[in-house]
């Protein structure tokens, strides 16, 4: 992403790839033609377009940064639903500032520290100057030294919208 202070991290290719087999859940993926559109993806960090084959897979973000990390989250891991791409599509490609930053909506950011745990956060309603108020929150969780991830998560359904990592 770009305009942004913060780079908001799509799920890794490698792991897409996992996903589309089978979900952290255990469940096999099932692919559907989008009818409608506008389901937030997390591959590229777009919304679907009409017509495009997706699929909604159970994911857990903090699961997947602890085996990188060694830390230990424990009750703290927790998966949910996220769209992505049935096949393989390219990642984000150029867009400004950050993903599904429609003004009105509602999201969490929730820190976490190094062991994994939830190390506070914030709810955002995002307004017009939706760029500006992410860079503001994200500077204000990452002036705690002892936070080394952000969760951006959606209000309404408590969907994993995207992560920000300490640079």
């Amino acid at each position: 992403m770009t305009g942004t202070l913060w780079t908001a991290r799509p799920i890794e290719p490698a792991t897409l790839e996992q996903l589309r087999d089978t979900d952290d859940a255990g469940r096999a993926c099932a692919p559907y033609t989008d009818t409608e559109g506008g389901a937030p993806l997390r591959c590229c960090l777009r919304l679907s377009g009409t017509g495009e084959r997706i699929g909604l897979v159970s994911y857990a973000p903090l699961r997947r940064w602890a085996t990188e990390t060694w830390a230990k989250p424990g009750a703290y891991d927790e998966q949910g639903p996220v769209f992505i791409h049935a096949e393989e599509c390219g990642g984000p490609a150029g867009q400004e500032g950050y993903p599904f930053a429609r003004p009105g909506a509602l999201r969490t950011l929730r820190r976490y520290d190094a062991e994994g745990h939830i190390a506070g956060g914030r709810l955002l309603e995002i307004p017009e100057a939706a760029t500006e108020a992410f860079d503001a929150a994200f500077a204000e969780a990452f002036a705690d030294p002892g936070v080394p991830l952000v969760h951006v998560r959606a209000v309404e359904y408590g969907c994993f919208q995207f992560e920000v990592r300490r640079a």
